[in-house]
């Protein structure tokens, strides 16, 4: 199947283009590809209106598209709706666009296509509002070990979040009675008034106060949640970490955030990584820094090293006699992992050359003889005050 294409260039903008550059581009294009304005090529028109609205909806949320900016048009593959390599509920990295649905999936955006099309758009919005709507998003910052970024690991996590009441099944009304409609505003949870004034009829529309805006009227409400349809509970969940990632990147599980109204679907989880700092290790893009302390001798001679890697192992490896202080020595391969990536990091030492500070009468002797040799003046001992 053919990957997405770039939403930039589905707009028209480049990639440092501004919320405002965003906005005149994707009314420009929506009025372009809007199916009711190519009567004669509706369903090509309609899967480019779909695609720039798809666009426009991730590039515009600043979470998602700083998400997109990182992995691109087609996203990280398999990571989303639990068929990701790791399974579980939920993906990482997941990032979806809305289905064509009219526009009741377009937000906000009814003021664009009003300006369009005379405002024809007004009672889709009504109808929307008290329709189904998606659940609230969760945010959390969760904080994981410098080696559980490198290998990956899978947390359970507890979150606060309102859940469907088991007792009415979410209608919030008394088990064996039914949610009525409101007969004020019939259903819609607004009621419009006209006013006779000097200037000729004026209407408003106000939400209605019987039913507050709901569109339903409960008259027996559940004992359990108290006619709020939800119970706040604080559920365990799985969250698989994938290897690689990177401080301040976040994690994405679908589905796993606040209950939706209506019938509409849930929010999300976003988890956002903090790494803890590592006494030994540092990272730099996908390769991990460390320095390593060598001998005088090792360094002079030269030898075999054991460099302890961040996995646990150890690898050897020979430095060249004459090695000096600060010499930086590279092992391909054993850095970071990238996410969605064959590539891998490289691991870089550099080696710090310690001087001994407490010598043996024998050692000292030794090197006082090496100095000789080397036709260094050897230290003189020094004498007390009065010889």
């Amino acid at each position: 199947m053919a990957g997405k294409r770039d939403y930039y260039e589905v707009l028209g903008v480049e990639k440092n283009a501004t919320d405002d550059e965003l906005k005149k581009a994707y009314r420009k294009m929506a009025k372009k590809y809007h199916p009711d304005a190519n009567p004669d090529n509706k369903a090509e028109a309609e899967a480019k209106f779909k695609e720039v609205n798809e666009a426009y909806e991730t590039l515009s949320d600043p979470q998602k598209r700083k998400m997109y900016d990182q992995f691109g048009p087609d996203g990280p593959q398999g990571f989303g709706g639990g068929q990701g390599p790791f399974g579980g509920q939920g993906g990482y990295y997941s990032y979806n666009g809305s289905g064509f649905d009219g526009f009741g999936d377009f937000g906000d955006l009814g003021d664009i296509f009003s300006s369009f099309f005379g405002g024809g758009f007004g009672s889709k919005s009504t109808r929307r509002n008290n329709g189904p709507r998606k659940g609230a998003d969760i945010n959390l910052r969760m904080d994981i070990s410098f080696e559980d970024a490198f290998l990956g690991v899978e947390k359970e996590i507890s979150i606060s979040r309102n859940e469907k009441c088991d007792a009415c099944n979410g209608t919030g009304a008394k088990n064996g009675t039914t949610v009525t409609k409101c007969p004020t505003c019939n259903g819609t949870g607004q009621v419009r008034q006209v006013q006779n004034t000097i200037l000729g009829q004026m209407q408003t529309t106000r939400t209605c106060t019987n039913c507050h805006g709901t569109g339903e009227i409960i008259k027996e409400p559940c004992e359990k949640c108290r006619g709020k349809g939800t119970i706040r509970k604080q559920p365990k969940i799985k969250v698989k970490i994938p290897a690689g990632i990177d401080d301040g990147q976040t994690v994405v599980l679908r589905g796993e955030g606040e209950p939706g109204e209506k019938g509409g679907p849930k929010g999300d989880l976003y988890i956002t990584i903090g790494i803890k700092k590592h006494s030994i290790y540092t990272r730099k893009g996908n390769n991990v820094l460390c320095d390593v302390p060598i001998t005088i001798t090792q360094a002079t001679l030269g030898g075999e090293l054991e460099i302890p890697m961040v996995d646990g192992s150890k690898e050897k490896y020979k430095i060249p006699d004459g090695t000096q202080t600060g010499t930086k020595f590279t092992i391909r391969n054993k850095g970071f992992k990238t996410i969605n990536s064959s590539y891998q990091g490289d691991f870089i030492f550099t080696v710090i050359v310690k001087t001994p500070k407490h010598l043996s009468k024998e050692q000292r002797d030794l090197f006082m003889q090496l100095a000789k040799t080397m036709n260094e003046q050897p230290p003189i001992k020094k004498r007390g005050l009065f010889g």
